[in-house]
């Protein structure tokens, strides 16, 4: 299924380096292709390891942050993942490392390297383009709300990361992972193979082991397809747990960040360390829930023990063995104190879909047109230019695939439509009131859970994506959070499990997934194959 037709029809689915522009400029020609890109000093190590590291004396920030601009320079040829560097990164970590050195540790992200999406503001060197050459020269005036709380935080911003371009919401024949300015993300696991889209490129980085930790978005699983199609942990928060101000949207009532990690830890470190809720934020349709700073007393290694979860049979893809994989999934936590329900369906399943694409659309429009407004800097104006600017720059921006989807969304009206209210209000009460929230009541469960993806496909420019398999739409669309952890792999290739549940219920679902990954232990480092043959 492509990754419109992911929107449309989301039952379906059950859903030393020159330092800008990289990846984008890199030729075949001068790939060297002896070299082992599996090989890396900091290869799969956590934020906990690297701050002990820095207290012994053995690591610095500014040598960590070398180390991974020197894997960048060898491995991202291959990969795409990064758009840009950050030029500042280096004196960054020296600045971090005096402060260390005088006895200031700000906390868990001191010194801690970490890339982002290129759809969120930085106020710094670096552009905030979506991808899009119609967007070169977009540089904001400040930092994003997150970026702001990353920098008090002490993260080390190494550079932002190419994704599907406009958040993979321009075409219905796109490829996940493909931007005009960045070029084609490619999977670490299998470079002919897709990184799934639209945080495509921090998926392949944070997987491929070219940061620490990362940062994507997400209006319909695009944290956590590229998290289980790549092999690494995604999380998905409650809408407006972390501020969506200073990010390029899709849609206020669908879209946030979120963390991307190798581990559970790491991104509930993450989580918490980025998490306020944000008054100036764009509004959203969720009451305020519990929120938490630190995320981290909830990572238990027995918290499957007494917790009721249930199968969403119509969100396991046909795949028999992603079928086996999540059959030993859930044996194993039954095996740990979980009680199981099965075979529970979504009343709403098939009626949710429409709504929401018609809602995406709406927002889309009125959305953009208000960044493009308040950034001096954007060389586009309003979505009407942007599609004018495709039209004029075929030969470089719509070599693929078209912009339809941006043509239906300047077709709509403003968000007093009433046809717009009435879609709003189906698609939140079909996948969150009498959705999730529904059948969760009825069976007493903690948690819902379904394969998050299925094995990835290669990447096609003439056809587009070929989905097999996803379940990302009732959180997506309802607003409520979601986990993915790695289950396991078909053929070499990794697949996710998603843990998702009502609003604000990110403390259980981060005993349960932690749980299951320390049982399980399934993520791997990528070997950066050419392809499966």
């Amino acid at each position: 299924m492509r990754r419109r037709s992911f929107f449309k029809t989301t039952a379906l689915g059950g859903s030393v380096v020159a330092l800008s522009g990289v990846s984008a400029c890199v030729s075949n020609e001068h790939i060297n292709t002896e070299i082992n890109l599996a090989d890396f000093e900091l290869n799969e190590i956590t934020m906990q390891e690297l701050q002990q590291k820095m207290k012994a004396g053995e690591l610095s920030a500014e040598s960590i942050c070398q180390k991974y601009l020197d894997r960048i320079a060898v491995v991202d040829p291959h990969l795409k993942a990064v758009i840009e560097l950050n030029p500042d990164a280096l004196s960054i970590a020296k600045s971090l490392d005096e402060e260390r050195k005088n006895g200031k540790v700000r906390g868990p992200l001191h010194g801690i390297t970490i890339m982002i999406k290129d759809n969120i503001d930085t106020g710094d060197k670096m552009q905030t383009t979506a991808g899009s050459l119609a967007l070169e020269g977009n540089v904001a005036e400040e930092d994003a709300f997150i970026v702001k709380k990353l920098r008090e935080a002490g993260a080390v911003l190494l550079g932002k990361t190419n994704l599907s371009e406009w958040a993979n919401f321009r075409s219905t024949n796109s490829s996940s992972g493909w931007s005009g300015r960045g070029g084609q993300v490619r999977n670490p696991f299998c470079l002919d193979r897709s990184p799934c889209g639209s945080s495509s490129g921090t998926g392949a980085a944070v997987s491929g082991n070219l940061c620490t930790i990362g940062i994507g978005t997400e209006t319909n699983g695009s944290i956590v397809c590229p998290s289980g199609i790549n092999g690494i942990v995604g999380i998905k928060p409650t809408l407006g747990m972390w501020s969506r101000r200073g990010i390029i949207p899709i849609a206020h009532s669908q879209d946030t960040a979120g963390p991307m990690c190798r581990n559970v830890s790491d991104a509930a470190i993450l989580l918490g360390a980025l998490a306020e809720f944000d008054p100036n934020d764009g509004e959203t349709h969720l009451e305020q829930g519990k929120i938490y700073n630190d995320y981290t007393p909830f990572l238990k290694a027995d918290g499957l023990k007494g917790k009721r979860i249930g199968i969403t049979s119509q969100m396991i893809p046909s795949n028999e063995k992603v079928k086996a994989l999540f059959i030993e999934a859930v044996q194993t936590m039954q095996k740990n104190g979980m009680e199981l329900v099965e075979d529970l369906e979504f009343e709403h399943n098939r009626k949710w879909g429409q709504p929401s694409y018609e809602v995406l659309l709406y927002e889309f429009k009125a959305d953009l047109n208000k960044y493009l407004a308040e950034h001096p800097s954007a060389p586009r104006k309003s979505l009407a230019e942007l599609i004018e600017f495709n039209n004029a720059n075929t030969d470089k921006e719509m070599l693929w695939f078209g912009q339809e989807i941006f043509i239906e969304a300047q077709e709509k009206g403003d968000l007093s439509s009433e046809d717009y209210l009435k879609a709003l209000e189906e698609s939140k009460r079909f996948a969150g009131k009498e959705g999730i929230d529904a059948l969760m009541d009825e069976h007493n469960l903690d948690a819902l859970i379904a394969p998050t993806n299925g094995p990835t496909w290669s990447i096609d420019w003439v056809n587009g994506d070929s989905f097999t398999g996803g379940s990302s739409s009732p959180a997506a669309i309802s607003g409520y959070p979601n986990i993915t952890v790695p289950m396991g792999f078909v053929d070499g290739l990794p697949i996710g499990i998603s843990f998702f549940g009502r609003a604000w219920s990110e403390p259980v679902l981060l005993e349960i997934a932690y749980a299951f990954e320390q049982l399980t232990k399934h993520r791997e480092a990528p070997d950066f194959r050419k392809s499966l043959m």
